[in-house]
This record gives structure tokens, C-alpha cells and sequence, in this order.
């Protein structure tokens, strides 16, 4: 028997998969499986040891499943737009094209170096001008049903940079590449109506199976709630202030209200203002910071109280302080609060700071001027007039009747949700297919004209006022408008990042279809995922991105399902062995074609599937790699107690079938850890029978196969099992082989346990009575006592009673 060489007989196979294409898709008359995991971006530091763990995982489930005869549609991509790309390009002065080309033949080289087993004939690629021609397609359709459209915004803008820049781009107010300040800057963005999908995206997760904290991220990011819009009289003004609340019921306790640093009323009445310098001081400060800082990181609460504007308390008819705050955004509500300080948190700390009054209007018994009692649900209404003594539910009919009479307050659902901002000033984009015409306005260009390509460009830094690149190329921007032949200028705005990929899936059924972005057969066959999975940090935006555009796909006849995908997982992250995420400053980045180097790529999918629970993150381990290739060098030594019998061991018939559905059910649920623990399990009862049969040993491949494939062949074809094992059946189990016929029974003398006993598994206590008895250990527990009681629970206990 030669020595096991992964080397060498991975790259065999890998070359013997490119040639005869076992995992070519075509539509047939099998059971499709439309397995997805979510596309790379290909940077230039290739892959890490993170990236091929969600990967192992579908191409196990992919490999199992075609084996049981599904027709299994298991694809690669690349999502090769974006701000990394461009930035790596202007520091090289490389173009972003040939910089993707290169990322991409790297990342391809790393993947197929892991064995898997995608169908390389759909390899698609965002940048490609016959894909985001179809991207650019769909904008145009949503633009056509009034879903896209164009309005000031402002923008976090680099001062050095000249960029818009994501709010993950903006640490400390500084831009994270470079370090200079962060301001926030108004652009005129076009815009994506998500808003109007915001309900469908919630209430159609019911028709779906995503796992609970999928959901529930899917929720809280949306944001439903239903409250109350109620208008706050401005003191010697005719004017209000609009707020939203969903805790209408409190209003008697608010006693102050906070709007936004950017809310219209500072304008619209800054000569009332008398502390005008001191605000303007603090909403620059406030502009440095990004959204998820000024909400999600607000730990010390700020704010100016603006001196010469006050507002009255619909219901107490008092007047109140009114501040500005960071904490409180423009995008959501009204931009406006009514605090009250007695039953929020927030509320309460803000008030504590600025010596404001803290009135209780639900009883909750706590001292609400050291905490604020925020569990006000199941309250009684105290301090609050006509609503005293009334429960929080008779509370709030009775405010949103009164409020309504009063002609101040209206019933009104809220999201958190915010319309898209789809504008980026870019060069690495999609190009967005528009044209200004001063009599036209904004028209689409003529489909026909589809893909919009970039321009060839030499350099890629945005203009000195922070425009795209594509604005001072004078021969991209001047062009004739559709509509009525006139004059026009083109959008130099690219799309973001996430255009790409909300779609992407669909494209994969139909990949070189030139006159459709899907056609009407195969989607008709593959129909929608089956099996999404992908990591946590991409439940947000990308997914309920993907499942919006999906949506109004379907909406204008696309599409024949309401929802992309029928089920979504996730997985945890590899960290480094130091228990940090993963990266080049941190030092502890493990590349995985060094593992592949000394352990072989099916050591690598061995230990990525064994490191722990999938969906949790785990530290990474060279001494945990290191064991599952020593688990690989016995399976390889098989050989050498392999008999030549061809049926499957008697002694091992049990086991063999009790691995065979663990392994199946494991590989379902995600749990491969245990799947492999159980084949580690088995191969150890080969070991000590020290001779196993053909069938055992071809059972075992299988089984196996879907984890590490390339040895199972490689062994496969040494015992000239014949064919392929891709070509095999996933083996079955008998049930009734996987039942233990006995079982193996504590024995507890006065609740301790003393011994075990084997015995038939459903024998009542009298079946086994005189053979407990007989036991040694019993007799030396209970010489010389009298027995008692004897209780017996079948497949429990069995306890003796003695004294």
C-alpha cells in the first residue's frame, strides 16, 4: 500500500472533477437542491481560514444531497465593486479592473485548492458588464414605478479624502483610511423606496424558515412600532412641534422635549434663538459623529437647551424646556421626542444631568428620582388627571380619543427603517442609467443601451467638492436626453456595494441569458433558494436588501415567489488563536493555503466542520488541525485490515447503521462536529475488531466523502470499488438496527448508585430481579439490611431501598 500524500492526490482529483464536471447543474427531471452561500468580495489578502467554514458546510450538505439524487445547483461568485478595490487602485495606481482580475484569480486558485464542489460553468462576477447590465435594469424598473428617487441627504464626507464615506468608515469622527476629520455634508442622493416594504418585510418572515435571531434582527432593524403623532404647541408662537410616541399614555410626565440637531425649526426660527453660538458650536461637534455613535455608542448624554423657544404640554398646559440632542435623528419619527424622564432610561439620564423634573405617571413602586422605572406595562395610571387609576391599556384609548377630539394627535404606525441611500460618489460602480434633461428632468436611458459601461479612466480620485471621478469626463457626462432630443447630463453617481448581490442568486439560474436576467424555464425549475446561509453581520442590510428587490420583482411579474429564500442559517466566526477576530494588525491571521501546505486540504475541511459548534464562533487550533489529520492517516491505514468479504460485519451491523443516521441527520442540522466525533467513534470499533469487511469499509467512505473528499475517492479507487464515489447512493439505515436491544441500567442502593446492569430493554423489575440480587456489588451494599422498598422506572432507575 503506498503512503498517503495529500499533495498529490488532491490536486488529482481536483483535476479529475475539472475534466469530467460531476457537479455540473442542468435542468432535469431530478429534485433540485438550491443550496447558497453568501459570494466574496476578492480582496487582495485572499482568503483566511474564515471564509471556507460556511463554504465546507454547504458543499457537505451539497455533496450528501447528490448523493441521495437531487439535482443540486452549488455556485461561486465574486461581489467585485466597492470602495476596497478603488482604494487599493488610486494608492497602486492600478486600475480597479485589472486590480479585481487579479484578486479574483486568487481567490479561485485558494477555493479549488479546498476541493469544492462548486459548478464553475455559473461563476458570475458583479463587475461584468453583462451582469450589472441586469442591475442596472432593475434600478431603471424601480425608478419607472416611482421606487427610486433623488433628495437631499447629508453624508459623512472625509475632508482630505473628498468622499462620502459608510458610517463603518467614520472611528472617533476621523475616516478610518486616513485619519482627517469627518464632516457631515448635504448631497443630493438618489434614494430607494424600502420604506414602502417595510410591513411585507416583517410580516412575510412567517412564510419562511430563518432561524429565531435571524428573524428577530430582521425586526428590531425595521423597527415597527405603533404610537401616536401629537402636536406640542411652540409658547407665543402659532406653530408646533410634532413628536411620536408610542407611549402616549405617559404624556402627563413629559417635561421637556429634545429634537434633532438638524430639525427645521432652528432654522425656520433662529432669530428667537438667544444662545445661536453655543448650538452651532455643539451641532458641529454632533456632526463629526456617525449615526451608530450618536445612538448605539451614546453613553454620556449632551445637549444645549435652547434658550427663547419653549413649548406647552398638551395636557398639563405647562410650559417646557426644549433641547437639542445628539441622540435624537431626524431619520426617524419626526425628528422630535417628548421626554419622560420618570419611565425611559435615556430620558432619565438626560434629566438627571440637566436638573430637569422627573414626574411619575405609572406606579411602579421604585423611587423613580434614583431610577427610571421603564417596566411600565402592567402599571396604574398615577399623576396624570383623567387617566388616574386606569390600567396603561385603558390609558392610552382613552389619550388617543382625547388627543384625536383635540385635533392634535393621530394614530400612526412607525419604522425604524430609512429609505436606501443608493448614491455613492465613486468610480468602482455600477454606472446609474439616468440622464438630467432641463425640460425632461430625470429619464431613463433606452434599454437597448443597456449595459451603461464605466468609462476607461486613469485616475479615480473624487473631485476637489467630493463628485464622482465620472463627472469630469466630459464625454461620459454630455449626452442627448431620450425623451425630446435635447441636451442632457448623465447621473455620475455609482450604485453602492449592495446592488450587486440583491440579486445575485437569481442570476446563478441563469447566468449567460442575454435577453433576461432569469428565464422563464429556470426559474420555473430552481424556483427560489432552498437553503441560504451566511454570517450574522449580513442579516441586516444585505438580506433584507436582497429580500426588498425580490419583493418587487415579484411585484412587477419577475419573479413567482414573494420570498428569495426559503430557509437562512448562519455561522460563527473562526477567531485566531488568541481568541480575536482575525486580522492583519491584530498578526493572527491563518492563511489556508499554508494549512493546506502541511496538513492537506482535507485535514483543513476536516477540522473547519469539527472545530465546534457551527453557528457559534471557536478559537482557531494548528494542534486541532494537526489531530484531524492523524484522523485521516487511520482512515487511509483502513486499507491494511480491509478483508475481502463484501457484506457488512455482524458484529458491527449495529453500529454501522447508528452512524449512518447520525451522520445524515447531523449533516442536516449543522451539527458536523458530532458527525464526525461518531465516524471517529466508528473507525475506532474497526480498529480494535482489527479486520473489517469491503462494505464496511465502502460505507464508511461515503459517509465521509461529503467532509473529505479527496482521500474517499483516492481510496475508493484503490480497493477497486468501482466508478467514482460521486457517482454512489448515500447509504440507508435500518431503524431497527440503530434500537439497542438492551440497555444498561444504574443501580442505586439508598439513591447512590452502586453498579450497572445490562438488561433487555423493555424487562419489567421482575425479569431481572433475581439476577440483581445475585450481583456481587448489591449483596455487599445490602448484607445484613432489610429490604425496604424496591422502585423501578423502566429505562430510568432502579433504586433499593434499604436500612
Amino acid at each position: 500500500m503506498k503512503n498517503y500524500d495529500p499533495k498529490n492526490i488532491e490536486k488529482k482529483w481536483q483535476d479529475i472533477w475539472d475534466e469530467k464536471k460531476p457537479f455540473k447543474c442542468e435542468i432535469n427531471d431530478k429534485e433540485k437542491f438550491y443550496p447558497l452561500i453568501e459570494f466574496p468580495y476578492p480582496s487582495g489578502q485572499g482568503l483566511h481560514v474564515g471564509h471556507p467554514r460556511p463554504y465546507t458546510a454547504m458543499d457537505v450538505v451539497s455533496r450528501k444531497r447528490r448523493l441521495e439524487g437531487q439535482n443540486v445547483l452549488f455556485t461561486m461568485g465574486w461581489d467585485a465593486f466597492g470602495l476596497p478595490t478603488e482604494n487599493y487602485a488610486m494608492k497602486n495606481k492600478i486600475h480597479p479592473e485589472i486590480v479585481t482580475k487579479n484578486n479574483i484569480a486568487n481567490f479561485k486558485k485558494q477555493l479549488k485548492r479546498i476541493g469544492f464542489s462548486f459548478d464553475w460553468d455559473r461563476e458570475i462576477n458583479t463587475t461584468d458588464p453583462e451582469y450589472y447590465k441586469w442591475t442596472q435594469w432593475i434600478f431603471m424598473k424601480m425608478f419607472e414605478k416611482g421606487l427610486a428617487y433623488k433628495m437631499e441627504m447629508p453624508i459623512n464626507f472625509c475632508t482630505s479624502c473628498k468622499v462620502g464615506l459608510s458610517n463603518e468608515e467614520v472611528v472617533g469622527g476621523c475616516c478610518e483610511r486616513c485619519g482627517s476629520e469627518v464632516i457631515h455634508k448635504v448631497k443630493n442622493q438618489w434614494m430607494l423606496k424600502i420604506t414602502e416594504y417595510a410591513d411585507r418585510l416583517i410580516d412575510d418572515l412567517d412564510e419562511v424558515d430563518f432561524i429565531d435571531r435571524v428573524k428577530t434582527q430582521q425586526i428590531n432593524w425595521i423597527g415597527r412600532s405603533y404610537g401616536m403623532e401629537v402636536k406640542f404647541q411652540i409658547k407665543d408662537i402659532d406653530d408646533t412641534i410634532l413628536v411620536y410616541t408610542t407611549r402616549p399614555d405617559t404624556i402627563f410626565g413629559a417635561t421637556y422635549m429634545v429634537i434633532s440637531c438638524e430639525h427645521p425649526l432652528l432654522k425656520k426660527y433662529e432669530d428667537r434663538i438667544k444662545n445661536k453660538e453655543e448650538i452651532e458650536k455643539y451641532i458641529l461637534e454632533v456632526q463629526k459623529k456617525s449615526e451608530f455613535e450618536r445612538t448605539e455608542m451614546n453613553k454620556d448624554k449632551t445637549g444645549v437647551k435652547i434658550d427663547g423657544i419653549t413649548a406647552i404640554n398638551p395636557c398639563t398646559k405647562k410650559e417646557i424646556p426644549v433641547f437639542i440632542s445628539d441622540y435624537v435623528l431626524m431619520t426617524y419619527g419626526s425628528g422630535a421626542i417628548m421626554a419622560v424622564p420618570a419611565h425611559d432610561t435615556r430620558d432619565f439620564d438626560f434629566a438627571k444631568k440637566f436638573g430637569l423634573e422627573i414626574v411619575e405617571v405609572v406606579s411602579g413602586g421604585e423611587n423613580v428620582q434614583e431610577k427610571a422605572y421603564t417596566d411600565t406595562n402592567n402599571g396604574i395610571m398615577v399623576n396624570s388627571d383623567f387617566l388616574n387609576g386606569l390600567s396603561v391599556k385603558e390609558a392610552k384609548e382613552k389619550i388617543f380619543e382625547y388627543l384625536s377630539k383635540l385635533g392634535i394627535g393621530n394614530k400612526k404606525t412607525n419604522f425604524k427603517l430609512r429609505d436606501w441611500v443608493f448614491s455613492r460618489q465613486r468610480y468602482w460602480g455600477e454606472p446609474i442609467p439616468l440622464v438630467n434633461c432641463e425640460k425632461c428632468g430625470w429619464v431613463a436611458i433606452p434599454e437597448e443601451e443597456l449595459p451603461l459601461k464605466l468609462p476607461e479612466l486613469e485616475s479615480f480620485e473624487p473631485t476637489e467638492t467630493g463628485e464622482s471621478p465620472l463627472s469630469k469626463i466630459d464625454e461620459f457626462v454630455n449626452c442627448t436626453c431620450p425623451k425630446c432630443g435635447g441636451k442632457a447630463k448623465r447621473e455620475t453617481d455609482t450604485m453602492p456595494q449592495w446592488a450587486g448581490s440583491s440579486w445575485y442568486y437569481l442570476r446563478y439560474m441563469d447566468p449567460n441569458n442575454k435577453e433576461n436576467l432569469v428565464g422563464k424555464d429556470a426559474l420555473k425549475y430552481f424556483n427560489q433558494v432552498d437553503w441560504y446561509n451566511g454570517g450574522m453581520e449580513h442579516t441586516t442590510l444585505h438580506l433584507l436588501y436582497s429580500r426588498f428587490w425580490h419583493k418587487f420583482l415579484y411585484d412587477i411579474g419577475v419573479v413567482n415567489t414573494k420570498e428569495p429564500y426559503l430557509k437562512r442559517t448562519s455561522h460563527g466566526m473562526i477567531l485566531g488563536e488568541n481568541g480575536e477576530k482575525m486580522s492583519k494588525s491584530r498578526g493572527n491571521v491563518v492563511n489556508p493555503d499554508e494549512m493546506i501546505d502541511k496538513y492537506g486540504a482535507d485535514a483543513l475541511r476536516c477540522y473547519e466542520m469539527f472545530l465546534g459548534d457551527f453557528e457559534r464562533s471557536a478559537s482557531w487550533s494548528d494542534g486541532g488541525i494537526n489531530g484531524c489529520r492523524k484522523f485521516l492517516d487511520r482512515v487511509w491505514k483502513l486499507q491494511e485490515i480491509t478483508n475481502s468479504s463484501e457484506e457488512m460485519t455482524k458484529s458491527l451491523e449495529k453500529s454501522i447503521h447508528k452512524t449512518i443516521k447520525k451522520v445524515s441527520e447531523d449533516f442536516e442540522s449543522l451539527k458536523f462536529n458530532t458527525a464526525i466525533a461518531a465516524l471517529m467513534t466508528l473507525i475506532n470499533e474497526f480498529y480494535s475488531l482489527k479486520e473489517i469487511s469491503r462494505e464496511d469499509l465502502r460505507i464508511f467512505l461515503i459517509l465521509l466523502n461529503p467532509v473529505s473528499p479527496h482521500i474517499t475517492e483516492e481510496i475508493w479507487e484503490e480497493m477497486n470499488f468501482g466508478g467514482y464515489i460521486f457517482e454512489q447512493t448515500w447509504p440507508k439505515y435500518d431503524e431497527a438496527k440503530t434500537i439497542d436491544s438492551e440497555v444498561e441500567m444504574p443501580i442505586q442502593i439508598n439513591g447512590k448508585v452502586r453498579t450497572t446492569l445490562m438488561i433487555p430493554k423493555d424487562a419489567k423489575f421482575e425479569d431481572f430481579k433475581e439476577a440483581l440480587y445475585d450481583n456481587e456489588n448489591v449483596k455487599k451494599f445490602i448484607e445484613g439490611k432489610t429490604v425496604v422498598k424496591e422502585i423501578f422506572v423502566p429505562g430510568k432507575i432502579c433504586n433499593i431501598v434499604v436500612k
